[in-house]
């Protein structure tokens, strides 16, 4: 689809079957390409590609014409120049920090950050001579009071991934750009639809594919999206690290995108609806969930985003003991007890905040569970987990 023609409306943009027939004779759906040999018609193009001047596919690794269908997709989606895809979120994440940071560099981490990629600062980071300081999400514009001379990239990740602060990302951009420090955001919660990450200033938007642009569970992806002024380096450093997606992942993620508006659509709903019911339970002391009134960060939620996906934490009254928390959690029926999120089954799990946290302590003692509401109907998501709580009841 040409920019003449590209729909205004997100949703149209992502529902519509309009996008290849010139390419592929009428085919709705992009074709899959599948290469890792890419031939070339004539010496000059290949001397070209080898400089690095083609400007088509040269080689598998660097993506086939599927890649580059979904790449500018995803670039429209989220108002920026370019994007890049990779073969998982955290590879999405790992491709930037080693883009625009070296031995000697400072590193400011939110410190609600994603845990895979608090390890790879912690170990692979400190190994290679980056300083990271993990920082309080509520910072806000006090930041700047972080910031060295050394500082060369501030990471932001809101909501946090199990706690869900949200974090006040125009004012910690303006403390960012008064000191010529780059912003760069996990902003897989938002997903581009609901969070426009451009237009609140950041440099560099991250997002976990794997999560809602999938919708099914059944593949692992990541993307990375920037203005022109970004492109070249991560290209390079993308070329060099050889994290490339298969062709038919990148075929998943363009079809996952055609009905991500309307899932994101029901999954936001239910999952309010699933956390006011929690609200109102007995055994629950607080819902951490940004777009529900009343809980942390709902203010800034409604400044900056549109809409919220289905992923929240709730915390139990009590700390609850292993064997008596097993009795509910072992035995629901319509929450899987499993790591990702963003597909159309709902999830819970128990979360340990005592070994990941180091710049904040969390506000409260009770056991905390992280929940994800899928497509299930939320009335038997309620009834699920309200005989976990009588079975929880008895235990005790």
């Amino acid at each position: 689809m040409s920019p003449k023609t590209t729909p205004t409306n997100k949703d149209t943009f992502l529902a519509t079957t309009a996008c290849y027939p010139e390419k592929h004779r009428g085919v709705v759906n992009m074709p899959v390409y599948r290469a890792s040999t890419i031939l070339f018609p004539n010496l000059a193009e290949f001397e070209a590609a080898d400089r690095g001047d083609c400007a088509y596919p040269v080689y598998g690794r660097y993506g086939t014409l599927t890649t580059e269908e979904l790449e500018k997709t995803i670039a429209l989606l989220e108002g920026a120049d370019h994007s890049i895809v990779t073969s998982s979120g955290l590879a999405a994440i790992v491709l930037v920090l080693m883009t625009f940071l070296k031995s000697g560099d400072h590193l400011l981490m939110v410190d609600t950050v994603y845990g895979p990629t608090r390890r790879f600062c912690d170990h692979e980071l400190k190994r290679l001579g980056v300083e990271t300081t993990y920082y309080d999400p509520t910072v806000g514009a006090d930041i700047s009071k972080l910031i060295r001379d050394n500082t060369r990239l501030i990471f932001i990740e809101s909501p946090g991934s199990l706690t869900f602060e949200v974090q006040d990302v125009p004012a910690i951009v303006k403390a960012a750009r008064a000191k010529g420090v780059l912003i760069a955001g996990d902003n897989t919660w938002g997903t581009p639809l609901y969070y426009h990450a451009f237009e609140l200033g950041m440099d560099i938007s991250i997002h976990s594919a794997t999560k809602y642009i999938s919708g099914h569970s059944d593949f692992l992806m990541g993307t990375v999206s920037c203005k022109k002024d970004h492109y070249m380096q991560l290209l390079r450093t993308f070329r060099n690290t050889g994290a490339c997606p298969s062709g038919d992942n990148c075929y998943l993620a363009l079809r996952g995108l055609r009905t991500m508006a309307v899932r994101l659509r029901q999954q936001y709903e239910h999952g309010l609806e699933v956390a006011r019911w929690l609200s109102s339970r007995p055994e629950v002391e607080a819902v951490l969930h940004p777009a529900l009134p009343g809980a942390p960060g709902h203010d800034i939620w409604k400044r900056d985003f549109s809409g919220a996906c289905s992923l929240f934490a709730f915390v139990l009254k009590e700390n609850v003991p292993q064997a008596t928390l097993a009795r509910m959690m072992d035995n629901l029926e319509l929450f899987g007890m499993g790591y990702s999120w963003g597909g159309f089954e709902s999830l819970m799990i128990p979360i340990n905040l005592n070994k990941i946290r180091t710049a904040t302590k969390f506000a409260y003692k009770g056991t905390l569970l992280r929940i994800h509401v899928g497509l299930e109907d939320p009335q038997d998501l309620m009834a699920d987990i309200a005989r976990g709580f009588d079975r929880m009841k008895k235990a005790a």
